[in-house]
């Protein structure tokens, strides 16, 4: 048996019915292992470095999920993470590697399956990233870009939650593209970053929008060619509207909605998308991880060229998770919320 240590870890305590809050969470110290317990075969030990906060975790904090598998009450919480491995008994990977995957979120982790890890293979970049750019948020924002959105020099894009996670590189994805690119924001200071510091030809803040579509309007007055939706919702139903002919839309996530699954908004403009010739298409990154190293030639030049940036929220300590994770829904954050458990 190894020597035993104490693992601090963020609890699912109640089922969410609507908005998350603090109080669903509950931190707790247990004791575990420092080694992989015998007969555990295929597994890895890993000390985690990073959590990634992502607005997903909400749907799986609810008793009944149409579309993923609710948490266990009383166990920790998982998501993506960047952790670091401490003892191994799979074949793929090594002890002192650094790996980005699926992790609960605690100070230390036993993975008894570790098919979605990925080795962390540029250690010269920020291990942050890889809860970000270089991790699901990156591959998000790849393939529902250039994949399903097939992008042509000169057409317009629109980005809804433009300064999150996803929202940012999609923005500037759309400029090394040759588009031009509008985003929107919940506020004065996000709409500055999106214009100021991540290349935006224009942006606005939605909660200054009485009329949507009017808004879209203005900034499209000839119409989109691509919409990146974050959101759904009435801007989905405004967007719509004004698409353009053959137009594309890439439906990445509903955080509107994500309070009330079970009730959300029906879109009623839906014959847009007939007349308008309009491609719209959900997507899981999680089909998609076949394409990660055709990713990486592409965005790790980007970034060493300092031709695209990449914004963090950073968190520090598995105590702030919680917070965060509210913080992300009433848009506190600024940029890819990141929670570090520990600096290796």
């Amino acid at each position: 048996m190894g020597e035993e240590i104490s693992n601090k870890q963020v609890i699912l305590s109640n089922y969410v019915e609507t908005s998350v809050k603090e109080s669903d969470m509950s931190l707790r110290t247990s004791k575990i292992q420092l080694k992989i317990p015998s007969g555990c075969d295929g597994a890895v030990f890993v000390k985690n470095l990073y959590l990634s906060i992502d607005p997903y975790i909400l749907g799986r904090m609810k008793k009944r999920v149409p579309y993923l598998s609710s948490y266990t009450l009383d166990s920790p919480i998982s998501g993506y993470g960047v952790s670091k491995v401490l003892d191994s008994s799979h074949p793929n990977f090594k002890t002192g590697e650094l790996v980005w995957g699926f992790t609960d979120w605690e100070e230390y982790s036993l993975i008894k399956d570790p098919n979605i890890l990925f080795k962390v293979h540029d250690k010269d970049l920020p291990l942050s990233y890889y809860t970000g750019i270089l991790g699901m948020p990156g591959m998000t924002a790849y393939v529902g870009f250039f994949e399903f959105c097939s992008p042509k020099k000169g057409e317009t894009v629109y980005v809804s939650a433009a300064s999150g996670a996803v929202g940012q590189l999609i923005g500037q994805f759309a400029k090394t593209a040759g588009c031009y690119v509008v985003g929107s924001a919940g506020s004065k200071e996000k709409v500055g970053l999106l214009k100021n510091k991540l290349g935006f030809d224009e942006a606005f803040n939605y909660k200054e929008e009485q009329d949507y579509d009017a808004a879209l309007k203005r900034y499209f007055p000839d119409g989109i060619d691509i919409y990146f939706d974050n959101v759904g919702g009435k801007m989905l139903e405004a967007v719509l509207n004004n698409m353009r002919l053959h137009g594309r839309v890439a439906l990445c996530g509903m955080i509107s909605q994500y309070n009330s699954l079970e009730q959300s908004e029906g879109v009623h403009n839906l014959f847009n998308v007939i007349i308008k010739r309009v491609r719209m298409e959900g997507f899981f990154t999680i089909d998609h991880y076949h394409l990660y190293p055709k990713f990486l030639e592409m965005v790790v030049p980007l970034i060493n060229e300092e031709k695209i940036t990449y914004v963090e929220d950073i968190a520090e300590g598995i105590e702030s998770a919680p917070g965060a994770l509210v913080g992300l829904f009433s848009g506190v954050n600024v940029g890819k919320q990141v929670v570090v458990v520990a600096r290796e």
